[in-house]
């Protein structure tokens, strides 16, 4: 690694929280034992027989996480943008997870090893303290990830769905709040466990009425009143 490469590496690193409090000469040791890769759309960043070797952070792109059924069908457990990391429970506790990871579009991703990592919470109290404040977020989410399943109405599901993804991906806008997404019908199918022909029906019905607006770059604009009228009421 070049110092012009490794220079624009460590800011990129910067940018992500878990490294945000360290000083030059710590970020640069710790980019120095990184492995950076580029990812093209589509492209598999982790298989699930890695999930236990390494630790990744996104310094650019966006991917998304996913598991199959039985049946063969897909379905996201998570996205993750710039900034984010993932891979780190797995080196804790040495287990695999049955899931892959996929570039949802051209991605550049630093890899950290199971022993880089270790190193890094045991000589690193900073990167602890933010790292148990980003986990205990994630486990909140995933809490109201499993509300999702607990409705039977579909409406409410895919409902649910959006609030929660316009809490990470939403932008405040004078209209109402846009999740600035790129999701297809499949992908909010395969996060609800709803059919793509239902979410269809859903979304198109909401957009006739007025309370969401589907943008011609395919984010979804919400509107305040939407937002606010609760799942239950649906």
């Amino acid at each position: 690694m070049d110092q012009t490469y490794k220079e624009q590496v460590v800011e990129a690193v910067r940018r992500v929280p878990i490294f945000s409090a360290l000083t030059d000469s710590e970020l640069g040791e710790i980019v120095s034992r990184m492995t950076v890769k580029r990812f093209k759309r589509n492209g598999i960043v982790l298989y699930e027989e890695d999930t236990n070797e390494y630790m990744y952070l996104i310094l650019s792109g966006k991917v998304k996480v996913i598991q199959s059924t039985e049946g063969g069908r897909e379905v996201i457990l998570a996205f993750h943008r710039s900034g984010d990391f993932f891979g780190e429970m797995s080196l804790i506790d040495r287990k695999t997870t049955e899931a892959i990871v996929v570039a949802t579009e051209d991605s550049t991703i630093a890899i950290i090893s199971r022993d880089t990592f270790l190193s890094l919470l045991q000589g690193q109290g900073k990167v602890v303290a933010v790292m148990l404040q980003i986990l205990c977020g994630r486990l909140r989410e995933s809490w109201e990830r499993i509300q999702i399943l607990s409705f039977s109405n579909a409406s409410q599901k895919v409902k649910m769905l959006l609030h929660l993804l316009s809490d990470d991906h939403g932008q405040k806008v004078k209209e109402g709040t846009i999740l600035k997404m790129k999701l297809t019908h499949q992908d909010i199918a395969n996060m609800t466990g709803v059919s793509r022909e239902t979410v269809t029906r859903i979304i198109d019905k909401w957009n006739k009425g007025g309370e969401i607006r589907v943008c011609k770059d395919r984010a979804l604009l919400l509107r305040d009143e939407f937002m606010a009228k609760g799942v239950k009421d649906l």
